[in-house]
């Protein structure tokens, strides 16, 4: 079985920039695209701080800096990103349509041999698979954030994918040092996103309707668990953005209005309080008021 040499990442966020670093770690070339310059520089910021940070802690050596961000390439043309990969991973918005694009324009051009998978955290590829001729070679592979710590990968299928494409996808997956978790039936969130969606909802509604605040809802979590964030912490790691358009995902699926996101985080969006990445979210950052070992046990707001 021909193993996976050549990867391309279409999207260069926080997940996408994460992804082409574990796989150039691992002696992998890559090629990191996006449609935005920007997010480019970005990625190759976040990269470059990433290894000196592991410079630092004596985890790699100079050479070693040098040879992964050697092995990484950007690229602002798709077809030239894309035109010797053997598996392209797609990391863009949470979208369904916009999904649906990339993997378009993705079949007319990579080689018929490339394998597609999308990065999705809800979306199953069944309902992105059809804008490609190549049902037998599309697949969820869904990293987490913070993945040089987080090495697990759920591995999913669509209507067709081929047990060929799942291995050698497998194969890869444990060359790059991450641990693939086999979902064994098309389940939207996947496995541990089912979990932590149920939990995300429920901390969402809590709040809502005024049940608790979630500054206290945090400190329940934190407490009981051990954790260096609670649930509201976590999902301003994650982008406020991000968390309304999975919620989306859920409730367009079921149509329930449970599922709909509730108005305590489409306000924290309107106000461009999207978490970590604008400053502010339900914390402000840098220093959220949750690091403060004093604030689990005390009455301070967030």
């Amino acid at each position: 079985m021909r193993p996976i040499e050549k990867v391309s990442i279409i999207g260069a966020g926080f997940m996408g920039s994460q992804i082409g670093l574990q796989c150039a770690s691992h002696g992998l070339d890559v090629r990191l695209y996006d449609v935005s310059d920007q997010a480019l520089g970005e990625a190759v910021r976040f990269i470059e701080g990433e290894l000196e940070e592991r410079m630092k802690g004596g985890q790699i050596t100079d050479e070693d800096e040098k040879a992964i961000l050697g092995r990484i390439s950007l690229a602002g043309d798709l077809a030239e990103a894309v035109s010797d990969a053997d598996l392209v991973i797609e990391a863009v918005p949470e979208r369904l349509e916009v999904k649906r694009e990339v993997f378009r324009m993705l079949d007319e051009a990579c080689p018929e041999r490339t394998i597609i998978a999308t990065n999705s955290s809800s979306i199953r590829v069944s309902k992105i698979e059809d804008a490609t001729n190549r049902l037998d070679r599309v697949l969820n592979a869904h990293f987490y954030s913070h993945l040089s710590r987080r090495r697990i990968v759920e591995l999913m299928r669509g209507s067709s994918t081929s047990d060929e494409t799942m291995e050698r996808v497998r194969m890869f997956m444990r060359s790059i040092g991450m641990t693939p978790l086999t979902v064994l039936k098309e389940s939207t969130g996947f496995i541990f996103n089912r979990v932590w969606r149920a939990i995300k909802r429920e901390c969402l509604h809590l709040v809502d309707q005024g049940v608790a605040s979630f500054e206290d809802v945090d400190r329940a979590w934190m407490s009981l668990y051990g954790t260096p964030a609670g649930p509201f912490g976590m999902m301003d790691w994650v982008g406020l953005d991000v968390v309304r358009d999975i919620e989306m995902v859920y409730y367009k699926e079921s149509g329930d209005e449970r599922d709909a996101p509730p108005r305590v985080l489409l306000e924290k969006i309107e106000r461009g309080k999207l978490g970590i990445k604008t400053g502010k979210g339900f914390y402000t950052y840098p220093d959220p008021a949750f690091e403060d070992p004093d604030w689990l046990y005390g009455d301070q707001s967030g």
